[in-house]
Formats: structure tokens, sequence, C-alpha cells
């Protein structure tokens, strides 16, 4: 190998999460900042818990709600049709 090539290797790394939680692992940054890990992870707690940073849950359930709320207005073709074939009977 050639020398100056590769990172430093440090064995005790700590990887520090947003819960408070620190782990000792092999890496080449000497100190690691997550916001997950297996402590506070939904999945390894069993709790059920959204992790959102860019609202998109809040903005579905708010889009939900609008589409609950506003009747579609929409026709179908045949009843378009229907309506213009009782227009026409009217008029003569």
């Amino acid at each position: 190998m050639k020398k100056d090539t590769h990172p430093k290797y440090s064995a005790k790394a700590k990887v520090i999460c947003a819960c408070g939680n620190e782990i000792v692992v092999g890496s080449t940054m000497p100190e690691i900042k997550t916001e997950l890990c297996s402590e506070c992870h939904p999945f390894y707690t069993g709790e059920q818990r959204l992790v959102d940073t860019a609202r998109r849950v809040e903005k579905y359930e708010e889009k939900l709600a609008r589409t609950k709320t506003v009747a579609p207005t929409r026709k179908g073709k045949t009843a378009k049709r229907k309506a213009k074939a009782e227009a026409k009977k009217a008029d003569k």
C-alpha cells in the first residue's frame, strides 16, 4: 500500500445518537453523530412513532383531510352525454 493514501483508522470511534446513546465502533472518522440508533428506532423498540424531519406526514394528513371534505364534482362521459341529450330534448 502507498503511504498517506488511506485515511487513519480509529478502532474506538464514538457514534452519538440524538437520544443520547453512545456506541463505540471502528471507523475512519473519530466521531459520528446520527439521529436514530437501535435504542430509539421504532422498528427495534416496537412503539409506533413517526420520525419525520420534512413534515411529510403532516402534509399527507392535511391533503387527506382536504380530499375527504371536498366532494368530487367531476362527472363521467356517460353522465355528460345524458345531460346533453336531455338539454337537446328540452329545446325541441
